[in-house]
């Protein structure tokens, strides 16, 4: 409630007022001030003093389960940011991973420090998961803020098309329309990687996805599935709106403008786009049902969240604050004002993975930029989602992050050995496979196709 009371306008009064209240511990820890007056003025002598409840500390402890195609890998990177910049601590994946062992469902020993100990408190776990809240509630702690990002099933169909061609279920197919006519010989569930073929969100937020528009359960299963949506999560943020996005997570865990501004990250070129037609995109909702009306339901709560925590005009307001920010730091920060193609990024250690059919671009380093600190700042801007990982896991786990350089060294002596015709494929593949079990990562491009082959 907001109380409001009239105090004299007398100068020595007011800061009196002010220093009392603010250097009082229950008063202080319970009240803020706003003095208010008209032009500056003060009206027959009276000022207005408003006290609020507590001022909005930023939150640390966050969990954000990153999507699939729907622009996460951007607020990974402001996640990254945040929390290097403040010295906190990632709930990094196992053995250097760059997921959380996706697509099986999260388990808390897939963190690395977990199991061993040797982390006492988590404070950002943000790397591609499969949602299961009883897992992750026993690495983060219980105050921990939990949001997520959600696209128009329809444009994210496409993008998984492209990005992903090479999984069983598209592999066969020319074209989108060809998978969605013709999804039974194609589309096996059980098949590795397919999930992203069928209802990938309903799959990462942890639901069974293998349901229709024709399934008799499906408001069934939608309705509990945003139930449990609701339940676990205190945000879901829209990518069609992603800058009011911004602006709500914004507020959502007090942070500053500067916390939340960012550059595309792991963005298709455009030449690699093309929007689905509308009897394409009719396709999509009734093979992707379950996530259509996922969608939808959190499009319409996602404007009701703006209206009751900032106000559409208010939010109008701090979007363009956000987009001149962004337009600022590209001309401070990026050489070509902008992404560019994959072969046109200079330094080997910006290139962006580059996955399936699509071209994912990058940025290039501004190199007249003359304050460290600021170099520091664009270059943690643009640097693409697995370098940053690897960065921030040998920051968290020197010990480890060095002896996983050794173990792997040691698999690229033993598969040079391995080259030689004399060499027993038996010998080869059991010393590579030793090594690799060691750092939990597969070794069998390593090995010779001879000894493949026997």
């Amino acid at each position: 409630d907001v109380l409001t009371s009239q105090i004299p306008c007398h100068p020595k009064f007011i800061y009196l007022f002010i220093f009392i209240l603010t250097n009082t511990p229950l008063l202080g820890q319970h009240a803020g001030i706003l003095v208010s007056t008209s032009a500056s003025q003060c009206r027959g002598h009276v000022f207005d003093i408003l006290l609020w409840p507590s001022r909005c500390l930023p939150k640390s402890h966050i969990v954000f389960l990153k999507t699939h195609k729907t622009a996460s890998s951007t607020i990974l990177n402001i996640l990254y940011r945040y929390g290097e910049s403040r010295n906190l601590t990632f709930a990094l994946p196992l053995n250097k991973q760059k997921q959380l062992f996706y697509p099986y469902f999260f388990a808390s020993h897939f963190v690395e420090g977990v199991s061993s100990r040797n982390v006492k408190e988590f404070h950002i776990m943000c790397n591609h998961m499969r949602f299961r809240k009883a897992e992750v509630a026993k690495v983060m702690p219980a105050d921990a803020f939990y949001f997520s990002i959600i696209r128009n099933p329809v444009a994210m169909m496409e993008s998984v098309f492209i990005y992903y061609k090479s999984i069983p279920a598209f592999q066969k197919t020319q074209s989108l329309d060809d998978f969605l006519d013709n999804r039974a010989p194609n589309y096996i569930s059980s098949a590795i990687n397919n999930q992203y073929a069928h209802n990938i969100l309903a799959f990462d937020f942890g639901f069974d996805n293998n349901v229709t528009a024709d399934s008799e359960d499906l408001v069934e299963r939608t309705n509990r599935s945003i139930a449990a949506i609701e339940r676990d999560f205190q945000l879901i943020l829209i990518l069609e709106y992603f800058e009011e996005s911004m602006i709500l997570l914004k507020h959502s865990l007090c942070w500053t403008l500067e916390d939340v501004v960012s550059f595309k990250m792991n963005s298709r070129s455009e030449r690699t786009r093309c929007p689905p037609l509308p009897s394409t995109a009719e396709k999509i909702k009734r093979w992707n049902a379950l996530d259509w009306r996922i969608y939808m339901h959190f499009n319409k709560s996602f404007w009701q969240k703006v209206e009751t925590l900032i106000g559409r005009e208010q939010i109008e307001v701090e979007v363009a604050e956000l987009k001149r920010l962004q337009a600022k730091l590209a001309k401070i920060c990026l050489k070509d004002g902008g992404p560019v193609d994959p072969l046109q990024v200079k330094e080997v250690r910006l290139k962006p993975f580059q996955y399936g059919a699509a071209v994912i671009q990058g940025y290039n380093l501004n190199p007249h930029i003359e304050a460290a600190q600021t170099k520091m700042k664009c270059e943690r801007l643009i640097t693409p989602e697995m370098q940053y990982t690897d960065s921030l896991y040998n920051q968290q786990f020197p010990e480890l992050a060095a002896k996983q350089r050794r173990a792997r060294a040691a698999i690229q002596r033993a598969a040079r050995l391995c080259r030689a015709p004399a060499f027993l494929c038996g010998v080869c593949m059991s010393s590579l496979s030793l090594r690799g079990f060691s750092l939990g990562t597969p070794v069998s491009t390593h090995i010779p196709k001879r000894c493949m082959a026997g």
